[in-house]
């Protein structure tokens, strides 16, 4: 059975400067809970049950009669990863992410300001990721619990841009809840993603 990831800061505290506690017991507590368990109804009895997540995700993926299961396993994935991607007022990328960044987008800054075009133009609920495709980067939007898995891409940095991430923060304005997103990021665990992907 799956089980709510243990968060690497305090709830009540939120993410500094980006994410308010409130906003962290609701999105954590509530949203990510919520598909945890509906995720471990749904895989009971089931030749699931004891399949770790990643592969469940893959074999859900596109099949009408297993919708709910990929639906609540990629957003369990989807939000595990995210809190990852984050910490208190965030770190500074290493020469190495920036020469990685630099060789798919000519720039760090050229990779942020195409991020956050990205996030801030997906229509609807969704996420927007950096994943390696083999050595080339890419910046993707996915809808709704789509992750870049199915796709056969390994994520390396995500945003939530579904409401219920930044709402009660920021209300309908998303382009600063983007802005702000950049003020938490965890470098550190991008570089990690980095070298596991063989970049």
């Amino acid at each position: 059975m799956h089980k709510l990831p243990k968060l690497p800061f305090p709830i009540e505290k939120g993410i500094k400067p980006a994410i308010s506690g409130r906003t962290l017991g609701f999105h954590f507590g509530k949203h990510h809970a919520g598909y945890v368990n509906k995720l471990n109804k749904a895989i009971k009895g089931t030749k699931f049950e004891n399949t770790p997540l990643t592969q469940v995700i893959k074999e859900t993926f596109d099949n009408e009669q297993t919708k709910g299961i990929f639906n609540n396993s990629s957003q369990h994935f989807n939000h595990s990863f995210y809190w990852n991607c984050m910490k208190p007022n965030g770190s500074t990328p290493s020469y190495k992410v920036k020469k990685v960044l630099e060789k798919s987008f000519g720039s760090f800054e050229n990779f942020v300001t195409q991020f956050k075009q990205k996030a801030g133009t997906l229509f609807g609920s969704g996420w927007c990721w950096l994943v390696a495709d083999g050595q080339n980067l890419e910046i993707i939007q996915t809808s709704n619990a789509m992750n870049p898995l199915p796709l056969n891409k390994k994520p390396l940095l995500v945003i939530d841009v579904w409401e219920h991430a930044y709402y009660l923060d920021y209300q309908n304005n998303r382009g600063e809840s983007i802005n702000k997103f950049f003020d938490v990021i965890n470098w550190d665990f991008v570089e990690k993603k980095m070298i596991e992907a063989g970049l």
